[in-house]
């Protein structure tokens, strides 16, 4: 015992430390943000792009590829930093697409160089929209070159849609396959006397096992080799179908590996390009030169390039005045109730977006672009609930299904005209379940006891003193009463039967292929399938593409700008004490915890897809 309260002073003297450290930050913040607002305020007005003659595009994307920019406030820029979950500044996934598209059919490029050490992992239902667009590019007669000293999984999905491949000498190829293992905190919460208290739905609704268990359950384990399988199985087929090699080859056996590998006596280069992953080894000097000879060179001797984030502000979107519009809403995140900024996905102000649209007299169809594992159960209802509105304007609504779009992803998915997901998507897992955890024995450890009375049997019920089993019991029925709701609207709008519904849901994920099998979705396909879609629901020949945001003020775009531009990271002086294996522990419970302390419905009722969103 006195150990603990050792652990817990130690604690509350590092709580008022970062307390301290806390407030020094927040005035050099202060100070940094006024000499930022002078740079912005006095700095001339940067000149409109100019793209040399012949150049190559170089695609060098930075980050993780997301559907729509997150809203990030410089404090919690600050203090993500000091958690170590500092992020690299995000790529737009339609940006990269409509920056290729446009570089295929400008006569200035001749060229497209794929130059990706810096993109973070990205899930295969984004990297084929772009790949799409690469093949485009290359149809239009212009040569697609990959450099790097190495590629990352996702990295070398895009370079294999390269003409030619070319890689350090000291460089690897690193395919690790997909996989699914979350952390598991039973014996955590048993041993810190917490607890939790789980009410679900669903054989395969996984999202609360963390919190039951130590490890997966077989129902879990079932579910997940599905999808994982198909997703790998979509990877080696695309690649090896560009590489022109056997699917075999990117996924051999331990023991297949380790002999190919002792034939270049541990060289993973030139293994590589022994089994044809890669067209030449270069040094970068090499790289440039060859670069040099197909694209031509500045005066400078420097290649003749143009970089991605250079070239985007070049980039013209034909507009028809005289057209009327499809408008794309995004909802991509974690599903919440009420206001929320862009990267997650607000009940109140997604549905605000899609009423706009509604009452917009340009505005003839509706995509519904959609990358959300779920969240708030309500939330999702308020949602879906607008689009129905929208049907009954006489506005057409299509979703669009990104990389997810599971749980609550899916509740404001189903009442849409039309339903596309692409084959890699990760979508279905319907169900419900609810969490809340008690530390009435830890308090009681510590001596720390509750007692009184109240008005009713739910008086009093909360973290300190448990729920009763009354309570549980009513809680229990209310998930029940919330899935049984979930079922009946895919049954309405799905067109199958209520046992139909509930044979198929059960919390079960399921691939985009699968839910086209299963009658969850009505069509495989991606962004532009679904833009021609609801065109021709709406009957409409000539169209501009609305993307309808919220606009953020002035001193918000300021922020957003100042936070983007400062580079000011904590993390070495907190985190570095600590050995550097640890970090992907730390991130993935600091992941875990984010999520549950986000979650904030108001009947504690949440439909979302934990496994599928990690």
């Amino acid at each position: 015992m006195k150990g603990l309260f050792v652990f817990i002073g130690r604690c509350l003297k590092g709580i008022w430390t970062l307390l301290s450290f806390t407030r020094q930050l927040i005035l050099n913040l202060l100070f940094i943000s006024i000499i930022g607002l002078l740079f912005f305020l006095f700095q001339p007005e940067e000149s409109e792009p100019i793209v040399k003659e012949k150049s190559a595009l170089v695609l060098n994307l930075s980050g993780p590829i997301v559907e729509q920019r997150s809203y990030v406030e410089p404090f919690e820029k600050i203090s993500g930093d000091i958690l170590g979950s500092n992020q690299p500044k995000e790529t737009i996934l339609f940006d990269v697409v409509d920056t290729i598209r446009f570089a295929s059919t400008d006569n200035a490029i001749t060229g497209l160089v794929l130059n990706l050490k810096d993109m973070s992992e990205t899930n295969l239902t984004k990297l084929r929209y772009i790949a799409k667009a690469i093949n485009e590019f290359k149809a239009a007669g212009k040569p697609v070159y990959a450099v790097g000293d190495y590629y990352s999984q996702s990295q070398y999905y895009l370079a294999s849609y390269a003409d030619t491949i070319l890689m350090s000498p000291n460089g690897a190829i690193m395919l690790q396959g997909y996989s699914s293992y979350p952390l598991y905190y039973k014996q955590l919460l048993d041993n810190l006397d917490v607890t939790t208290h789980i009410f679900r739905v669903g054989t395969y609704k996984s999202a609360v096992e963390p919190f039951l268990r130590n490890d997966m359950s077989d129902a879990a384990k079932e579910s997940a080799s599905a999808w994982l399988t198909q997703l790998w199985g979509a990877y080696i087929g695309d690649v090896a179908h560009n590489r022109a090699i056997d699917s075999s080859t990117l996924s051999p056996t331990m023991e297949h590996f380790l002999t190919e590998l002792r034939k270049t006596k541990g060289d993973l280069a030139q293994l590589s390009l022994h089994l044809g992953l890669v067209d030449q080894l270069m040094t970068r000097q090499q790289m440039q030169n060859t670069l040099r000879d197909v694209f031509g060179e500045d005066r400078d001797g420097h290649v003749n390039q143009v970089s991605y984030q250079h070239y985007l502000n070049a980039v013209m979107t034909d507009i028809n005045p005289n057209a009327n519009d499809i408008a794309v809403v995004v909802a991509s995140g974690t599903i919440l109730d009420g206001k929320q900024k862009s990267g997650s996905v607000g009940g109140d102000s997604t549905a605000a977006l899609l009423r706009q649209a509604r009452e917009d007299d340009k505005v003839k169809a509706v995509v519904l672009r959609v990358d959300s594992p779920g969240g708030s159960a309500f939330a999702s209802e308020v949602i879906r609930a607008e689009i129905d509105e929208l049907k009954a304007a006489g506005k057409p609504v299509v979703v669009s299904m990104s990389s997810l779009a599971a749980s609550g992803g899916y509740w404001i998915s189903l009442s849409a005209d039309k339903i596309i997901a692409q084959p890699t998507t990760l979508t279905g897992s319907i169900g419900i379940f609810g969490i809340i955890t008690t530390f009435e024995k830890g308090l009681n450890k510590l001596g720390i006891n509750s007692d009184g009375i109240g008005t009713t049997p739910f008086a009093g019920v909360g973290i300190t003193r448990g729920i009763s089993e009354g309570a549980s019991e009513a809680i229990q029925l209310g998930i029940e009463h919330g899935y049984h709701n979930f079922i009946s609207l895919v049954s309405n709008h799905r067109d199958m039967t209520l046992e139909q519904a509930d044979a198929i849901s059960q919390g079960r994920v399921w691939t985009g292929q699968d839910a086209l099998n299963n009658g969850l979705v009505d069509q495989l396909g991606d962004f532009d399938d679904a833009i021609a879609a609801a065109a021709e629901l709406a009957q409409m020949e000539s169209y501009n593409i609305y993307w309808v945001e919220t606009p953020l003020s002035s001193t918000e775009k300021l922020i957003q700008q100042l936070s983007d531009e400062l580079n000011i990271s904590f993390k070495e002086q907190i985190i570095s004490q600590l050995p550097s294996s640890f970090t992907p522990l730390a991130t993935g419970v600091m992941a875990d915890i984010d999520t549950l302390t986000r979650f904030n419905d108001p009947k504690g009722q949440y439909s979302f897809c934990l496994n599928c969103s990690n």
